[in-house]
């Protein structure tokens, strides 16, 4: 193959991939079997750093940029004047193999744009995932983007060989995917999820009556909306983010914050830049849905239908409900103590067990990860003084902790100025 026509490739398809932020963790245990190549066991996928502080990789690019969708929000749209590029299977498997031997890439995230149809794109992205578990053995962890509107059984097929599949919902409201991206509508995007869930449900239950199933998209599925390209609010957002995770297959849902890379249409909000730190607190709101037991409503509601984007979304609330607070950490239940600002899972886990042998101290706390400098306010226990949020106020609270967050991120900005001078 000649090298610098697929290199050529590479940079213009790896660089169209990177918009396309649902590729995280694999949540996956492919063991390697039948002495093939790689594993995906045990710790999955992502492009940041793992809880234990590894940092994992993958090959991210897409099978080609060209695409008969004029979605406003896409720098890969057809109306675009971008180079464009297109690998072939046997491309797309000899690159993996060969990233993967040399210890560059430890799984692949494929997507694309969509040519001719939907089928058409969708069985040469099964063609890779295929050629890569039956003639390279491999078993390192696959993702693959699923194309709306493909048929049913390349659906089954993908779900076969991919560890991990992705349908994109693009756009929070159907009336705005119908302003933004008229070309699609939300059923052909939930047709496939709902496809997908079903199939995923239905492996498990085999797996319960047979010893040997071959697994659907084992790692579930996930999805991504566009932040920031159309007017929607926080709450309608994570309403929706709600419902999809109501289904046991949807693992994540990812936020992308609009990047304006299509200047020129008026369709699209005049942004300089996008809105990471609203793109940041909706990911904690989200989080707070899935491991903290919190329900939309109590995080943004009619009142208050956007989140706060100086404070995070726990520390809003416990602010917006003095009455919820103090909580006595020697007594209260685990639900109540997942509530407390600077605590979290593990943290709140560790306080439950722990009280069981004596009562806890501020020292306890510190020792299990509490951050006790935030959670002093919210709570009481053997050795605080009796200073909490209903003496020192929410509101003189909120300032307190708007002026710290301030003033840490002017430290940073400090720091990374002297480590990083222009």
């Amino acid at each position: 193959m000649e090298y610098t026509a697929i290199f050529d490739k590479l940079k213009i398809l790896a660089e169209a991939a990177k918009y396309d932020v649902s590729c995280a963790s694999s949540g996956t245990t492919r063991k390697n079997t039948n002495k093939g190549i790689g594993s995906a066991e045990g710790w999955g996928i992502c492009h940041s750093f793992t809880e234990d502080g590894r940092c994992v990789s993958l090959l991210k690019i897409m099978l080609t940029n060209h695409c008969k969708f004029d979605c406003a929000y896409c720098v890969n749209r057809v109306s675009n004047d971008v180079p464009r590029a297109t690998f072939s299977v046997s491309e797309i498997v000899e690159l993996t193999i060969e990233y993967y031997r040399r210890n560059y890439i430890e799984g692949l995230f494929l997507s694309s744009g969509v040519v001719r149809n939907a089928d058409y794109t969708m069985e040469r992205m099964v063609a890779v995932a295929k050629d890569l578990r039956t003639i390279h053995k491999y078993n390192g962890y696959i993702h693959l983007k699923a194309i709306p509107g493909a048929s049913p059984e390349l659906m089954r097929q993908a779900g076969l060989y991919a560890d991990r599949l992705s349908v994109n919902i693009e756009l929070p409201s159907e009336q705005s995917l119908k302003l933004i991206a008229p070309q699609k509508d939300y059923q052909s995007v939930l047709e496939p999820m709902g496809y997908i869930h079903q199939r995923f449900l239905e492996s498990k239950e085999e797996k319960k009556k047979y010893r040997h199933v071959q697994p659907y998209a084992p790692a579930g599925q996930s999805t991504q909306m566009v932040i920031g390209a159309s007017p929607e609010n926080d709450k309608q957002i994570l309403t929706l983010a709600s419902f999809l995770y109501q289904q046991p297959s949807m693992k994540r849902v990812y936020y992308s914050g609009y990047i304006p890379v299509n200047l020129a249409d008026t369709r699209l909000p005049a942004l300089t830049a996008p809105p990471l730190v609203r793109e940041n607190r909706l990911y904690q709101a989200d989080w707070l849905m899935r491991f903290y037991q919190f329900n939309v409503d109590e995080i943004v509601n009619e009142q208050f239908p956007d989140l706060d984007l100086e404070l995070d979304p726990k520390l809003a609330y416990a602010l917006r409900h003095p009455e919820l607070f103090p909580i006595d950490i020697n007594t209260a239940p685990y639900e109540l103590i997942l509530r407390i600002p600077g605590v979290g899972v593990k943290s709140a886990k560790l306080i439950v067990t722990s009280r069981r042998y004596g009562r806890l101290t501020l020292e306890h706390l510190r020792k299990m990860g509490v951050v006790t400098k935030r959670a002093k306010y919210f709570i009481t226990c053997n050795e605080l003084p009796i200073f909490t949020i209903h003496e020192a106020h929410p509101e003189n609270l909120r300032q307190l902790f708007v002026t710290n967050t301030q003033e840490k991120m002017k430290k940073n900005k400090t720091q990374l100025q002297l480590l990083f001078p222009e």
